[in-house]
């Protein structure tokens, strides 16, 4: 009896949903044939039948809800029947024969593409996190459809996150702030960006948003008061100056102000786009029109009039924003637009795209997908998963900077974009073969950061060519893998050239032959040590100092040198490695290479990884092995040289020789916090109630502000998590920042 009224009870919710899906499609799309979406919603009640998610609510309410998005998108009947349908190929025994049999080409073209994105099972977390995003990029470009899914899909997954554990949902959160809300920013949809977003940052990190969405509901009374205020008085401003227009606000989301906050070191008092008022227009004209009369009544803000009409964003935003100071020191934000780019802004691709009626492609639609092409053209190159990641997030992010050539051409480059990023954008043989650069008119360093506005000239010279330090400050992902591909294609060549002559001179040495060796010998030995490939991959690595070129010898000739003395020149590496350890220090004992256990390994110093935290070992030349944190901005420019990365691991936790205490490592923290009577002493308290020794301390004041510069010892990631969400739940904690290098 009570599994019947379950029954009935899941069939009334789900029957209403879709209720309210026909009325969504038939108000947005009136012509659409809605057959298509019964007979998908139909079909997925069949075969989605008795399933539940984790919530427990049945599950064939997750097909619904994105189908719901869509229809808010005003997406056509294809898309809508392809979201009902999105999971029924991963999650039950349906093929993708039986929906291309029942519902056409189109839909089973869609869902396929879907489903290939999500039916991945690789390695480690890093290669299906790529995969999966390499496998999205591509089908973009085939249907965009396909994307406009998913991240219906991942919308609906953060609004119902609290039903999973908390690991999940730290994973899920942070790969939404990674790749999914930049990927609707990059498509131009503010809506679903936004939403992403701030549903993700309550999540990753729930003290401060707990914080920031405190602060900004105790001033959104006033603040609310204000902007009615603000906007039916220049309701009537627009009227009286002969300008038609719809006037809105809104109060800034909250993880927009959270990013401010971190990347300025300020308070919420001071974010001056906190409050914000639109002016959606008919026609460009009357934005301009509209412009002028906000400025005759309020004084504007210098440096924050910014013209995305004349000059639009790469994803196509369009916008005039400029910020106001209103009476009593009060500053504001204001935006105007017409109602196209209102629509662009909101909804992205989502809003003019080539399936919207079925009419082909035209200019624009080609403008908006055209940074997709250049993600597939350099995402070929770029075989490793966690460079091909971290490159992708650089690629998403807003590029602000609008610069131009000698004869006037736009060259748009990534906030802090070098002259380097301007050389390789118009050619690679410009950018591999550049010595200088002329901003202005006047010659500058290839490291200067580009304004906006900027007139830039490259210098080149025949046969120059491209520098490592260079990766330490490009922007762009073109020019990233431009240079890093150059480099590698010449360090190999070297590398390749240094293994055989080391290996040739060991053979000399105990008097063994390399021409008996056969191409099949090399490529066992090398399938030994887990590089696969052949003679060249094997004899690379000896180069790059990955293998010792004795060991390799005793395996492609055994016993060539098994039986023979040290010879003198191993006591000196041995007091080398001695003299390396006194620098670098050996962490052989806390960290593993993985089938090396003779490597001298230590912690990079540019970032000083702790135990916890995701690793990577780097072969140095004559150094041994460097670790580095993942997350460390090094291990982007470092690692273009897959053949010397190497993986480690953390071993087991080691007790001091004194006593049972584990083993610690210095971190350093930067807090930003009100300058007042008992905050150190506060601050303090929370690490010393951690039982958390404080090795050093420095203090700096200024104004109403303070920096507390501290170095303590913590053993491990989930032990600084604790201290910095203790310091941060003291009130007048502005900003808990670990320093990477100490």
């Amino acid at each position: 009896m009570a599994t019947l009224r379950q029954q009935i009870a899941t069939n009334v919710l789900t029957a209403t949903k879709f209720r309210d899906l026909l009325k969504l499609v038939r108000e947005n799309r009136p012509g659409d044939d809605v057959d298509i979406i019964q007979r998908a919603y139909e079909f997925s009640l069949q075969h989605h039948n008795g399933q539940t998610r984790a919530s427990g609510e049945p599950y064939l309410v997750h097909p619904l809800e994105v189908a719901l998005v869509l229809a808010e998108m005003k997406l056509d009947s294809t898309a809508i029947a392809a979201g009902l349908l999105h999971d029924a190929v991963e999650d039950t025994d349906v093929t993708n024969s039986q929906i291309e049999e029942k519902f056409g080409t189109p839909v089973a073209h869609i869902v396929e593409g879907v489903t290939k994105i999500a039916k991945i099972n690789l390695a480690s977390r890093e290669e299906r996190q790529a995969e999966n995003v390499r496998k999205m990029v591509l089908a973009m470009t085939d249907d965009i459809r396909v994307v406009l899914i998913k991240l219906a899909d991942r919308l609906h997954n953060m609004r119902t996150l609290e039903h999973l554990p908390a690991d999940r949902q730290q994973h899920i959160a942070q790969e939404t702030l990674d790749i999914y809300a930049p990927l609707a920013h990059r498509l131009g949809m503010g809506k679903v960006r936004g939403e992403l977003e701030d549903l993700a940052f309550q999540y990753v990190d729930p003290i401060g948003y707990g914080q920031i969405k405190e602060q900004v509901e105790a001033r959104r009374k006033q603040g609310e008061a204000f902007l009615t205020k603000t906007v039916a008085f220049i309701r009537e401003k627009m009227k009286e100056n002969g300008v038609e227009a719809r006037v809105d606000h809104r109060i800034k989301r909250l993880y927009s102000i959270a990013q401010k906050l971190q990347r300025q070191r300020i308070t919420v008092d001071q974010v001056y786009d906190l409050l914000a008022i639109r002016i959606i227009t008919p026609s460009v004209k009357d934005c301009y029109s509209a412009l002028g009369a906000i400025h005759s009544i309020w004084r504007p803000v210098p440096g924050r009039i910014k013209d995305f009409i004349a000059m639009p964003r790469p994803n196509l935003y369009q916008s005039l924003h400029t910020t106001v100071m209103a009476e009593g020191g009060m500053q504001f934000e204001v935006q105007i637009r017409t109602e196209e780019m209102h629509k662009m802004a909101e909804d992205g691709i989502a809003a003019h795209w080539k399936y919207k009626d079925g009419t082909p492609v035209n200019a624009k639609d080609e403008q908006r997908l055209s940074w997709l092409r250049q993600v597939v053209e350099w995402q070929r190159d770029v075989s490793d998963p966690n460079e091909f990641l971290s490159t992708l997030k650089i690629d998403l992010y807003p590029e602000e900077v609008y610069t131009f050539t000698p004869k006037g051409k736009v060259v748009i480059l990534p906030r802090d974009a070098t002259c380097i990023d301007f050389a390789y954008h118009i050619h690679t043989e410009v950018g591999n073969t550049c010595v200088g650069a002329k901003v202005n008119g006047r010659i500058v360093p290839l490291r200067y950061k580009l304004r906006n506005g900027d007139i830039v000239e490259i210098i080149t010279q025949t046969g120059h060519q491209p520098s490592r330090d260079w990766l330490g400050f490009v922007k762009s992902s073109r020019a990233r893998n431009k240079i890093k591909h150059w480099l590698l294609v010449h360090q190999r060549e070297r590398a390749v050239e240094i293994g055989r002559k080391v290996l040739e001179k060991e053979a000399r040495k105990y008097k063994v032959s390399l021409k008996e060796v056969t191409p099949e010998r090399y490529a066992a030995v090398a399938s030994d040590y887990g590089i696969g490939g052949n003679e060249q991959d094997l004899i690379a690595s000896i180069g790059y100092g990955k293998f010792s070129a004795r060991a390799v010898l005793n395996k492609l000739v055994p016993n060539a040198a098994g039986s023979a003395e040290p010879e003198p020149e191993e006591e000196d590496k041995s007091l080398i490695g001695g003299m390396i350890r006194k620098v670098f220090g050996d962490d052989s004992g806390s960290l593993k290479v993985q089938g090396h256990d003779e490597l001298l390994v230590y912690r990079a110093r540019c970032c000083n990884p702790i135990r916890g935290e995701d690793i990577v070992g780097y072969v140095t030349r004559g150094k041994g092995v460097a670790v580095h944190a993942k997350s460390c901005p090094n291990v982007t420019n470092l690692m273009y040289e897959p053949d010397r990365r190497i993986n480690v691991t953390w071993g087991r936790p080691s007790a001091s020789v004194s006593g049972p205490a584990k083993a610690t490592y210095p971190v350093k923290l930067t807090v930003v916090c009100d300058d007042r009577t008992g905050m150190l002493k506060q601050v303090t308290a929370a690490i010393s109630d951690d039982n958390t020794n404080i090795r050093h301390m420095d203090v700096r004041t200024g104004d109403t502000r303070a920096s507390i510069d501290i170095t303590i010892d913590i053993e491990d990631v989930k032990h600084l998590e604790r201290i910095v969400s203790g310091i941060r739940r003291i009130p007048g904690i502005i900003d808990v920042q670990r320093l990477k290098k100490i």
